[in-house]
């Protein structure tokens, strides 16, 4: 089991020393993009589990009464503890207040989204520098050596193509997850506002 390990650990030292410089900051912006992807989903999971209906969520508010965080756990239930929590018993005043509240919680599920669709665009583009900068590498050898240092130019195209498939394999998944969490947050808005829109009536 350890020498399985160490053995993928040398072959994984050796795959970002092939590749170069350029190799650190594709693996920092794949962290951070993982991190934020998945802070994300379980932040969606959780605001999915254990939702109350548009019923119970308007007896709760007519009865000025706060949500059982061990039974409700959701969507709803955040806007009903969070417009509880700011409501003053003025019909008016309440309704701008729960609007408010939908508002709010509609624009902290766009948190990171954007973040996460800019470093796994970044990524491919940070691959093609490592592609530009082994190729001026393998014309440096060239240029010196002709073609007779073939050790030389195979560590320029290695560093070329190396960096090129690690830009993609951080870009494809990374975008993939951003429409997926774009996806969840929109349902998430649409429930939420259709929730509001009820309890607005009903104020």
């Amino acid at each position: 089991m350890i020498e399985a390990f160490l053995s993928q650990y040398l072959q994984m030292e050796e795959y970002f020393r092939t590749g170069g410089f350029i190799m650190v900051p594709l693996a920092v912006v794949s962290l951070t993009m993982w991190l934020l992807i998945v802070d994300r989903a379980l932040f969606f999971r959780r605001l999915h589990r254990k939702n109350m209906d548009t019923q119970t969520a308007w007896e709760h508010i007519r009865d000025n009464r706060m949500p059982d965080p061990q039974q409700y756990c959701g969507a709803v239930s955040l806007l009903v503890s969070r417009f509880l929590s700011r409501r003053s018993n003025d019909r008016l005043l309440d309704r701008f207040i729960l609007d408010e509240t939908v508002l709010t919680i509609n624009r902290s599920l766009n948190d990171y989204l954007a973040l996460i669709g800019v470093l796994a665009a970044v990524a491919p583009l940070l691959g093609l520098l490592g592609t530009v900068t082994g190729m001026i590498g393998t014309f440096d050898i060239l240029s010196v050596f002709g073609t007779g240092n073939a050790k030389g130019m195979a560590g320029g195209i290695s560093e070329a193509l190396i960096t090129t498939q690690t830009g993609l394999l951080v870009a494809i998944p990374g975008l993939y997850m951003k429409g997926f969490l774009d996806r969840r947050a929109r349902n998430l808005k649409q429930r939420i506002a259709q929730v509001g829109y009820y309890l607005r009536r009903h104020i």
